[in-house]
Parts: structure tokens; C-alpha cells; sequence
């Protein structure tokens, strides 16, 4: 549990511990904060010109930084069993009173939680304010190149920006590959195989699908409520339900995000992705069924647009038409009661074809990353002592809600921790 009067490295062995923390992101700010808060000398380098770049993004910029409804549920990864037991060691509880007491207040909405300010740059200024307060030094533009262990001194060696520099421990926070604009371009990656280590395949998640249909520029802009069935619409590998956006090249919005890594893995395994698309999520078969045949009986005298009206989003409905082959101007009668029902059923029924993902420039989160079999439940690695890893690096992603800043958040604690408590003398 997080503990802010955590006993100090000097205390327990009189020498105070150099650790570096490879990137400045959410887990390397908080693994450098919890190791500088237990007596260590702590560097961040961070490759960008400044810390903290992809938090300003988080939640339409208001960073949903956790979430009060919280289940193993809604984390996705290889070794997810062992989860449970690093989320007891920092829970939201905890990230909640670790701001709360940086002097950040929160607000709560449907579970979700968020600075009262609803402002991004809160959350960050906190976490630069308590590293400056805690003197750790923060090296900016300064991406780390190479690290090694030496076996003379059991030191790790870094290279930045052509200069090398020793440090008793590291840990690996630079985060994955989505978004490489903030700074993960998967530079973490390469350091963790070149040390050692093995990754789960990295794909896009919490991203925007592009499906193979061309009704999308048709009705592209539009949001509404729907039910998605990943898969097989009667025994589906996954349901969504939220607001879906439509777009030039496909779908988008929350429940696609929480579709998409799914999907991701789906189309690397060269299957088919069907995406079920339900605009009636409320309605149940007897009363779909009714009002299919109140319509159909009241369509004399009405065009085919003139039959659909009311029924969704006008661009939605002349996509569907589209989709069927009928001409907007077309007569409802002329068309026939059963093609009429088989138009209004596709209401509840549209196979749309995922395509592709939009890429990691897209992406939330990547996810795939370091085998969690590979690391403790210290976040150490089992292959190098003294090497801690934290936040999107690992194979562990979370859904859409704070979650993955949960994560960043439980894991850097942990490596932090543990990096600065760590004994000398057994490296």
C-alpha cells in the first residue's frame, strides 16, 4: 500500500543509491518520485523536450487518471493472473490519496476519476512539482541510446546524447509504441531485447477501425447508440455497447476502442473481423418485430426515404439504402413487404468488415510488449538484477476509463520502490 513515510535507502544502508528511470512518462514520473521519496538519487531521461507529453492527450484532455470500478476484468495480457497482487501493493485508493496529498483535488463521474480542474496539465504539473521538490534531476532531449550492465561493478551503464553515466539500478519506463509522437516510438523495446528480455507481439489498441464497406463516406460524421458484436453474431468473441462514430473509412468511439485490440490480434492471425452492428440495442425481438409491421402496413403512398424516416440519422438511413440497392425516390410499395423488412432488419443486424486498425499514430495504447513471465512481482526482471520495469512497456493494456493510467500509476510505485530498496550489495 502506498505509504509516504516509506523507510529511506540512507536509513537502512547508509549510501545513497543512484538510480536512472528511462523515460518521463506517467509510471517513469511516479517510479521517480517513489524512489527519490525513499532516499535515492534519481535521474529521468526522457527523450522529448519535456516530461509528461502524452499525459496532456489522456481524456480529451482532462486525463481520467483511475477508476473506482475496478476488476482484473478490464486488463488484457498473457500473464494477467499476477496482476491482482501488484494492483494490492498500489490501488486506486492509493492513487487517489497520493494526489489528493500532492495537493490535487479529484472529481468522480460514473466511477471515472479526474482532476476537479478537468485540466490534464493538473495531473502533470503535480507529478513535475513533486519530483522538483524532491531534487530529482530530470534530463530532457536526452534519449538513452544504450544499456548495459557492467560485470566489474555490477553498474549500469548508460549512453545519452553521446555521454555515459553509472547508476546502482534502472528501470525501463519509456513506454510502448502508440502515439510516437509523445515520445513512444518503441525505443523501450529495443533496449529490453537488447538486454535480454522477449516481447508479446505489439499491435495497435484503443483505436479506430477501417472496414472494407464504402457506405462509411455516406454517412461519415454521424454518432449513435449501438450494440457491436465482434465475431459470429449469435456467439460473438467480444460485445461493446456505446456511442459509435462513423467515418470515411470505418467506425470509431469508445466501443470500437474497446473492441480494436481484440480485433488487432484477430487480423495478425490472418481471421475474418466481422463487426455486428445493432442500432436497436434496446429493443427486444417481439417488439422490433412489431414495429416492423406497423411500418410496412403504413407504407403506402411513401418513398423509400419517406419509409426509414424517424428510424435513425438520415445519413444512416440512406447508407442503408445504399447497402440494399434501392434508390432513395424509389415507391415502398413497389418495393415489396419483404424486402421491406429485410431493410429495416439490417437495423439491427449490419456486417461491416474490419479491414485494418488505424495505426500506433492512432492508437491509445499499445498492446503486446516484455513477457510479464519475465518479471517479478517486484517489477524486476528475472534475467537482470537490478533492472525494474514499469508502465506500457509491459504486456499489460487496459480498456478505455483510466485504466491504463492505473496501471502506469501501480507500476511505476512498485519499480520505483523496489529499485531504490534494493540491497548494493547483492548486485
Amino acid at each position: 500500500m502506498y505509504n509516504r513515510n516509506a523507510a529511506k535507502w540512507p536509513e537502512r544502508y547508509g549510501k545513497v543509491k543512484k538510480i536512472a528511470i528511462i523515460g518521463g512518462g506517467a509510471s517513469g514520473m511516479m517510479a521517480a518520485i517513489t524512489a527519490a521519496q525513499c532516499g535515492a538519487q534519481v535521474t529521468i531521461f526522457e527523450k522529448n523536450d519535456r516530461i509528461g507529453k502524452k499525459i496532456l492527450a489522456t481524456g480529451n484532455g482532462k486525463c481520467n487518471y483511475s477508476n473506482r470500478d475496478f476488476r482484473m476484468e478490464h486488463y488484457y495480457g498473457t500473464y494477467r493472473d499476477r496482476l491482482p497482487q501488484l494492483f494490492e501493493q498500489f490501488s486506486v485508493a492509493d492513487a487517489v490519496s497520493f494526489f489528493h496529498e500532492a495537493g490535487m483535488l479529484s472529481k468522480e463521474r460514473n466511477g471515472y476519476l479526474y482532476p476537479l480542474s478537468e485540466q490534464a496539465s493538473t495531473v502533470l504539473d503535480i507529478l513535475r512539482l513533486k519530483l522538483k521538490q524532491l531534487g530529482v534531476r530530470t534530463e530532457v532531449s536526452a534519449e538513452v541510446k544504450s544499456l548495459q550492465k557492467s560485470g566489474k561493478d555490477g553498474m549500469f551503464v548508460i549512453e545519452a546524447e553521446g555521454r555515459t553515466e553509472k547508476f546502482h539500478s534502472a528501470v525501463l519506463a519509456c513506454g510502448g509504441c502508440a502515439a510516437p509522437k509523445t515520445g513512444s516510438d518503441g525505443s523501450g523495446y529495443r533496449l529490453a531485447v537488447g538486454i535480454g528480455h522477449h516481447l508479446i507481439d505489439t499491435v495497435p489498441a484503443l483505436v479506430q477501425l477501417k472496414c472494407r464497406e464504402d457506405l462509411f463516406k455516406m454517412a461519415a460524421g454521424v454518432r449513435c447508440d449501438a450494440l457491436l458484436k465482434l465475431g459470429q453474431e449469435t456467439s460473438p468473441v467480444q460485445e461493446e455497447r456505446g456511442e459509435v462514430q462513423f467515418t470515411d473509412y470505418g467506425i470509431s468511439g469508445i466501443p470500437v476502442f474497446q473492441l480494436s485490440r481484440t480485433a488487432a490480434y484477430m487480423l495478425k492471425e490472418k481471421k475474418e473481423v466481422p463487426v455486428y452492428i445493432d442500432f436497436f440495442p434496446d429493443s427486444g425481438d417481439e417488439e422490433y418485430e412489431k414495429l416492423c409491421r406497423m411500418r410496412i402496413d403504413d407504407c403506402e403512398g411513401k418513398t423509400a426515404e419517406e419509409f426509414l424516416l424517424g428510424m435513425a440519422n438520415k445519413k444512416i438511413n440512406m447508407a442503408m439504402l445504399k447497402l440494399k440497392g434501392i434508390k432513395p425516390s424509389e415507391e415502398s410499395a413497389r418495393i415489396g413487404k419483404e424486402a421491406l423488412k429485410k431493410l429495416l432488419y439490417s437495423y439491427r443486424r449490419l456486417c461491416v468488415h474490419v479491414m485494418s486498425t488505424n495505426s500506433f499514430e492512432n492508437a491509445q495504447v499499445s498492446a503486446g510488449g516484455v513477457d510479464m513471465r519475465e518479471v517479478t512481482l517486484q517489477m524486476e526482471s528475472v534475467f537482470v538484477p537490478g533492472l525494474y520495469f514499469a508502465g506500457e512497456l509491459l504486456d499489460v493494456d487496459g480498456r478505455c476509463g483510466g485504466y491504463n493510467l492505473q496501471w502506469a500509476w501501480t507500476s511505476g510505485y512498485i519499480a520505483g520502490k523496489n529499485a531504490a530498496m534494493q540491497n548494493i550489495k547483492k548486485q
